[in-house]
C-alpha cells in the first residue's frame, strides 16, 4: 500500500476529505520523524514501535553502481 492508497482508505473509514486525510498522514510522518532525529521512540501500543538503532558506520557499495562505495549512517531507523 503506497501512502495515496492509505489517504483513501483513512478518508472512507472515518468520514474526511482525501485532504484532510493525507494532512493526518503528512503531520504523523513529521511527527515520528523528527521524534526519531531526536533520538527518540514512537511507541503504538497493538502496532510496534519506532526507533532509531544505534550501529557502527560502515562502508558499503552503492547497489546502483557497483563501482562506487558509499558510507553508510551509524543510525538506521526501525519499526519493533
Amino acid at each position: 500500500m503506497n501512502k495515496a492508497e492509505l489517504v483513501e482508505q483513512i478518508a472512507a473509514k472515518v468520514q474526511l476529505t482525501k485532504k484532510q486525510a493525507e494532512e493526518m498522514v503528512d503531520t504523523f510522518t513529521e511527527i515520528v520523524m523528527s521524534t526519531l532525529k531526536n533520538k527518540g521512540e514512537v511507541t503504538i501500543t497493538g502496532f510496534g514501535t519506532f526507533l532509531s538503532r544505534e550501529r557502527a558506520a560502515r562502508m558499503g557499495v552503492n547497489p546502483q553502481n557497483p563501482t562506487e562505495k558509499m558510507q553508510i549512517p551509524a543510525l538506521k531507523d526501525a519499526l519493533k
